[in-house]
Protein backbone atom coordinates (compact mmCIF):
# COMPACT_ATOMS: atom_id res chain seq x y z
CA UNK A 1 0.00 0.00 0.00
CA UNK A 2 1.39 3.52 -1.42
CA UNK A 3 0.96 6.18 1.14
CA UNK A 4 1.24 9.76 -0.71
CA UNK A 5 2.06 13.30 0.19
CA UNK A 6 -1.68 15.21 0.04
CA UNK A 7 0.68 18.47 -1.36
CA UNK A 8 1.95 16.30 -4.06
CA UNK A 9 -1.17 14.76 -5.00
CA UNK A 10 -3.44 18.18 -4.96
CA UNK A 11 -1.12 19.62 -6.92
CA UNK A 12 -2.25 17.26 -9.90
CA UNK A 13 -6.06 19.02 -9.24
CA UNK A 14 -7.97 22.29 -9.84
CA UNK A 15 -10.99 21.16 -7.85
CA UNK A 16 -11.29 19.34 -4.68
CA UNK A 17 -13.84 17.77 -3.02
CA UNK A 18 -13.00 17.40 0.56
CA UNK A 19 -15.63 15.87 2.88
CA UNK A 20 -16.15 17.22 6.22
CA UNK A 21 -15.88 14.74 9.22
CA UNK A 22 -12.65 12.35 9.42
CA UNK A 23 -11.16 14.92 6.91
CA UNK A 24 -11.06 18.76 8.10
CA UNK A 25 -12.44 17.80 11.15
CA UNK A 26 -13.91 15.01 14.02
CA UNK A 27 -16.17 15.19 17.11
CA UNK A 28 -14.12 17.64 18.86
CA UNK A 29 -12.14 19.64 16.28
CA UNK A 30 -10.51 20.53 13.47
CA UNK A 31 -7.84 17.52 12.73
CA UNK A 32 -4.27 18.90 12.65
CA UNK A 33 -2.65 20.41 9.46
CA UNK A 34 -6.36 21.04 8.00
CA UNK A 35 -6.14 25.02 8.38
CA UNK A 36 -2.17 24.87 6.60
CA UNK A 37 -3.89 22.63 3.90
CA UNK A 38 -6.79 25.24 2.87
CA UNK A 39 -4.45 27.94 3.00
CA UNK A 40 -2.16 25.96 0.78
CA UNK A 41 -4.65 25.43 -1.58
CA UNK A 42 -5.57 29.15 -1.73
CA UNK A 43 -1.88 30.06 -2.60
CA UNK A 44 -1.80 27.43 -5.39
CA UNK A 45 -4.99 27.95 -7.09
CA UNK A 46 -6.68 25.07 -6.26
CA UNK A 47 -10.39 25.36 -5.98
CA UNK A 48 -12.00 23.40 -2.96
CA UNK A 49 -15.87 22.49 -1.69
CA UNK A 50 -16.40 20.59 1.41
CA UNK A 51 -19.25 17.93 0.28
CA UNK A 52 -20.78 16.64 3.23
CA UNK A 53 -23.43 14.12 4.34
CA UNK A 54 -24.11 15.97 7.18
CA UNK A 55 -27.61 17.15 6.78
CA UNK A 56 -27.93 18.37 11.10
CA UNK A 57 -27.38 21.64 10.04
CA UNK A 58 -28.09 24.37 7.26
CA UNK A 59 -24.85 25.41 5.03
CA UNK A 60 -24.74 28.70 6.57
CA UNK A 61 -24.62 26.49 10.14
CA UNK A 62 -22.26 24.32 8.93
CA UNK A 63 -19.96 27.56 7.96
CA UNK A 64 -20.19 28.57 11.00
CA UNK A 65 -19.14 25.66 12.84
CA UNK A 66 -15.88 26.37 10.90
CA UNK A 67 -15.58 29.92 11.65
CA UNK A 68 -15.70 29.38 15.54
CA UNK A 69 -13.12 26.82 15.17
CA UNK A 70 -10.61 29.09 13.12
CA UNK A 71 -11.85 28.26 9.25
CA UNK A 72 -13.67 31.27 8.49
CA UNK A 73 -12.67 30.61 4.79
CA UNK A 74 -15.22 27.90 4.37
CA UNK A 75 -17.98 29.74 3.73
CA UNK A 76 -22.01 29.04 3.69
CA UNK A 77 -20.85 29.35 -0.54
CA UNK A 78 -18.37 26.41 -0.31
CA UNK A 79 -20.53 23.91 1.31
CA UNK A 80 -22.50 21.64 -0.44
CA UNK A 81 -24.60 19.00 2.08
CA UNK A 82 -26.58 16.26 1.34
CA UNK A 83 -29.53 17.76 2.68
CA UNK A 84 -29.55 20.07 0.00
CA UNK A 85 -30.02 17.64 -2.34
CA UNK A 86 -32.92 16.04 0.27
CA UNK A 87 -34.20 19.75 -0.07
CA UNK A 88 -34.82 19.26 -3.55
CA UNK A 89 -36.65 16.53 -3.58
CA UNK A 90 -38.98 17.27 -0.64
CA UNK A 91 -39.66 20.51 -2.99
CA UNK A 92 -40.62 18.98 -5.85
CA UNK A 93 -42.40 15.33 -4.43
CA UNK A 94 -44.17 16.41 -0.82
CA UNK A 95 -46.93 18.71 -1.67
CA UNK A 96 -48.54 19.48 1.76
CA UNK A 97 -48.79 17.78 5.23
CA UNK A 98 -47.00 17.24 7.96
CA UNK A 99 -43.59 15.89 7.96
CA UNK A 100 -41.85 14.08 10.57
CA UNK A 101 -38.39 14.00 11.25
CA UNK A 102 -35.83 12.86 13.40
CA UNK A 103 -33.05 14.88 14.43
CA UNK A 104 -32.76 18.32 15.88
CA UNK A 105 -34.66 21.52 15.59
CA UNK A 106 -31.50 22.77 13.64
CA UNK A 107 -31.77 20.06 11.19
CA UNK A 108 -35.38 20.38 10.22
CA UNK A 109 -34.02 23.84 8.47
CA UNK A 110 -34.35 21.39 5.28
CA UNK A 111 -37.71 20.41 5.32
CA UNK A 112 -39.31 23.60 6.71
CA UNK A 113 -37.57 25.94 4.22
CA UNK A 114 -39.61 24.42 1.29
CA UNK A 115 -43.00 25.51 2.81
CA UNK A 116 -43.45 21.94 4.93
CA UNK A 117 -44.78 21.60 8.62
CA UNK A 118 -42.39 19.53 10.30
CA UNK A 119 -43.14 17.96 13.75
CA UNK A 120 -40.04 15.92 15.83
CA UNK A 121 -40.88 12.13 16.20
CA UNK A 122 -40.59 13.03 19.50
CA UNK A 123 -44.28 15.11 19.74
CA UNK A 124 -45.98 12.72 17.39
CA UNK A 125 -49.38 10.45 18.88
CA UNK A 126 -48.77 7.07 17.27
CA UNK A 127 -52.39 6.16 17.33
CA UNK A 128 -53.49 9.65 15.12
CA UNK A 129 -50.69 9.63 12.24
CA UNK A 130 -53.43 10.68 9.32
CA UNK A 131 -51.86 14.34 8.62
CA UNK A 132 -48.35 13.01 8.14
CA UNK A 133 -47.03 13.02 4.37
CA UNK A 134 -43.35 11.41 5.04
CA UNK A 135 -40.84 10.37 7.21
CA UNK A 136 -36.81 11.90 7.31
CA UNK A 137 -34.49 11.02 8.66
CA UNK A 138 -32.01 13.54 9.34
CA UNK A 139 -29.82 13.20 12.50
CA UNK A 140 -28.78 10.72 15.04
CA UNK A 141 -29.22 13.30 18.09
CA UNK A 142 -32.49 15.08 19.13
CA UNK A 143 -35.00 12.05 19.96
CA UNK A 144 -34.62 8.95 22.34
CA UNK A 145 -33.22 6.24 20.30
CA UNK A 146 -35.49 3.48 22.07
CA UNK A 147 -38.73 4.89 21.96
CA UNK A 148 -38.78 6.98 19.25
CA UNK A 149 -36.91 4.64 16.84
CA UNK A 150 -40.03 2.03 17.86
CA UNK A 151 -42.59 5.17 17.30
CA UNK A 152 -40.56 5.55 13.89
CA UNK A 153 -41.54 1.78 13.10
CA UNK A 154 -45.03 1.85 14.08
CA UNK A 155 -45.70 4.71 12.32
CA UNK A 156 -44.60 3.33 8.98
CA UNK A 157 -46.61 0.27 9.99
CA UNK A 158 -49.56 2.19 9.99
CA UNK A 159 -48.94 4.54 7.30
CA UNK A 160 -47.64 4.20 3.57
CA UNK A 161 -44.82 7.22 3.94
CA UNK A 162 -42.07 8.02 1.72
CA UNK A 163 -38.86 8.26 3.75
CA UNK A 164 -36.06 9.94 2.92
CA UNK A 165 -32.69 9.65 4.61
CA UNK A 166 -30.74 13.04 4.05
CA UNK A 167 -27.65 11.44 5.35
CA UNK A 168 -26.55 8.66 4.19
CA UNK A 169 -23.28 7.92 6.34
CA UNK A 170 -23.35 4.73 8.92
CA UNK A 171 -20.71 6.32 10.89
CA UNK A 172 -18.81 9.20 11.62
CA UNK A 173 -14.87 9.59 13.24
CA UNK A 174 -14.79 10.52 17.22
CA UNK A 175 -11.66 10.47 18.09
CA UNK A 176 -8.58 7.71 19.11
CA UNK A 177 -10.20 5.05 16.54
CA UNK A 178 -13.61 5.25 17.76
CA UNK A 179 -17.17 6.23 15.46
CA UNK A 180 -20.41 7.31 16.37
CA UNK A 181 -23.49 5.48 15.09
CA UNK A 182 -24.83 8.14 12.39
CA UNK A 183 -28.28 8.61 11.16
CA UNK A 184 -27.49 6.07 7.81
CA UNK A 185 -26.75 3.48 10.20
CA UNK A 186 -30.55 3.79 12.40
CA UNK A 187 -31.85 3.64 8.48
CA UNK A 188 -30.04 0.31 7.86
CA UNK A 189 -31.97 -0.64 11.09
CA UNK A 190 -35.02 0.62 10.32
CA UNK A 191 -35.74 -0.43 6.72
CA UNK A 192 -35.76 -3.95 7.00
CA UNK A 193 -38.15 -3.56 10.02
CA UNK A 194 -40.83 -1.45 8.45
CA UNK A 195 -40.62 -3.46 5.37
CA UNK A 196 -39.92 -0.49 3.22
CA UNK A 197 -37.50 0.71 0.71
CA UNK A 198 -36.09 3.97 1.81
CA UNK A 199 -34.80 7.32 -0.33
CA UNK A 200 -31.39 7.89 0.32
CA UNK A 201 -29.24 10.98 -0.32
CA UNK A 202 -25.92 11.94 -0.30
CA UNK A 203 -22.72 10.29 -1.01
CA UNK A 204 -22.04 7.58 -2.71
CA UNK A 205 -25.45 8.84 -4.34
CA UNK A 206 -24.40 10.62 -7.61
CA UNK A 207 -26.89 13.30 -6.87
CA UNK A 208 -24.58 15.16 -4.94
CA UNK A 209 -21.37 14.82 -7.04
CA UNK A 210 -23.39 15.90 -9.88
CA UNK A 211 -24.76 18.72 -7.97
CA UNK A 212 -21.14 19.55 -6.27
CA UNK A 213 -19.62 19.14 -10.58
CA UNK A 214 -22.07 22.12 -12.08
CA UNK A 215 -21.60 23.90 -8.94
CA UNK A 216 -17.91 24.01 -9.63
CA UNK A 217 -18.60 24.73 -13.35
CA UNK A 218 -20.56 27.91 -12.44
CA UNK A 219 -17.43 29.65 -11.43
CA UNK A 220 -15.14 27.82 -14.17
CA UNK A 221 -17.21 26.33 -17.22
CA UNK A 222 -13.67 24.78 -18.71
CA UNK A 223 -13.36 22.46 -15.37
CA UNK A 224 -13.64 18.21 -16.25
CA UNK A 225 -14.22 15.75 -14.09
CA UNK A 226 -10.66 15.03 -15.05
CA UNK A 227 -9.48 17.89 -12.84
CA UNK A 228 -11.62 17.19 -9.93
CA UNK A 229 -10.25 15.38 -7.12
CA UNK A 230 -12.35 13.61 -3.94
CA UNK A 231 -10.97 13.45 -0.77
CA UNK A 232 -12.78 11.40 1.64
CA UNK A 233 -12.01 8.79 4.75
CA UNK A 234 -14.94 6.56 3.82
CA UNK A 235 -14.34 3.64 1.29
CA UNK A 236 -18.46 3.08 1.24
CA UNK A 237 -19.39 6.38 0.63
CA UNK A 238 -16.70 9.01 -0.79
CA UNK A 239 -14.44 6.74 -2.43
CA UNK A 240 -16.88 4.43 -4.21
CA UNK A 241 -18.97 7.63 -5.08
CA UNK A 242 -16.26 9.17 -6.40
CA UNK A 243 -14.94 6.41 -8.14
CA UNK A 244 -18.97 5.57 -9.83
CA UNK A 245 -19.21 9.61 -10.65
CA UNK A 246 -16.09 8.95 -12.90
CA UNK A 247 -13.60 11.44 -10.80
CA UNK A 248 -10.37 10.58 -8.61
CA UNK A 249 -10.39 9.52 -5.05
CA UNK A 250 -8.00 10.51 -2.35
CA UNK A 251 -8.72 8.09 0.64
CA UNK A 252 -7.13 9.38 4.45
CA UNK A 253 -6.54 7.21 6.81
CA UNK A 254 -7.81 9.90 9.94
CA UNK A 255 -11.36 8.97 9.81
CA UNK A 256 -13.50 5.69 9.49
CA UNK A 257 -10.66 3.59 7.71
CA UNK A 258 -7.80 3.18 10.45
CA UNK A 259 -4.80 2.57 8.98
CA UNK A 260 -4.21 -0.66 10.04
CA UNK A 261 -7.31 -2.04 8.19
CA UNK A 262 -6.88 0.04 5.23
CA UNK A 263 -5.40 -2.07 2.88
CA UNK A 264 -7.37 -5.28 4.38
CA UNK A 265 -10.46 -3.43 3.37
CA UNK A 266 -9.39 -2.26 -0.14
CA UNK A 267 -8.64 -5.45 -1.23
CA UNK A 268 -12.29 -7.28 0.25
CA UNK A 269 -13.79 -4.71 -1.14
CA UNK A 270 -12.80 -4.28 -4.10
CA UNK A 271 -13.24 -0.08 -3.73
CA UNK A 272 -9.66 1.42 -4.81
CA UNK A 273 -9.16 5.34 -4.76
CA UNK A 274 -6.66 6.49 -6.86
CA UNK A 275 -4.46 7.55 -3.54
CA UNK A 276 -4.10 7.20 0.05
CA UNK A 277 -2.30 10.05 2.21
CA UNK A 278 -2.51 9.76 5.61
CA UNK A 279 -4.13 12.82 6.15
CA UNK A 280 -4.95 16.36 3.89
CA UNK A 281 -2.11 17.52 6.66
CA UNK A 282 1.05 15.43 5.09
Amino acid sequence: MNIESFKEVARQYKVIFLDSYGVLRNYQGILPGAREMLQFLKEEGITYYVLTNDASRSPAQLAAAFKMRGIPEITERKVISSGMIANEYLANKVKGGTVVYLGTECSAHYIETVGLKTISISNIDIDDVSDYTALVLLDDEGFDWKQDLTKAVNLLRKQSLPVIVANSDETYPLTNGNVAIAIGGLADLLEPLSDKIFIRFGKPDSQIFNFAYEYAQQNNPAITKRDILMVGDTLRTDIIGGNKFGIDTCLVLSGNVLPKNAELLINSTGIIPNFICESVGT
